[in-house]
């Protein structure tokens, strides 16, 4: 069985390169990627789809962002009260630091819902 299997194979390549058939061939494989090229369309369909997907996400997002920065900013406030409390010199950088990191996530959920959207 083996024996006949290499034959038939050993066969079939040499058919295959034979001259006159290496156009044909070619001819067929370049029809053949066109018609599944026609067959799948031009995807307008999904691209529209995936962006309305995508779009869709950013109003939970910008609400998530803007509820982070909420307790940052709680957090932040309760770490430079007790700092205040206890006479720490270094109080002023650390509001700073902390009011900067709350600002900073509202200001990057306004820019990227407005580049995105």
């Amino acid at each position: 069985m083996t024996k006949f299997l290499r034959t038939l194979y050993n066969r079939i390549v040499a058919w295959m390169n034979q001259p006159h058939l290496r156009r044909p061939i070619a001819a067929m494989l370049l029809l053949n990627a066109a018609v599944q090229m026609w067959a799948a369309g031009n995807g307008l369909a999904g691209i529209n789809e995936a962006t309305s997907m995508v779009t869709s996400y950013f109003d939970p997002g910008t609400k998530l962002i803007y509820a982070i920065g909420a307790v940052v900013g709680l957090i932040g406030g309760v770490k430079v009260y007790g700092k205040f409390s206890s006479g720490d010199p270094d109080t002023s950088k650390t509001a700073a630091s902390w009011f900067g990191a709350c600002i900073f996530l509202i200001v990057a959920a306004t820019i990227l819902r407005s580049f995105f959207l």
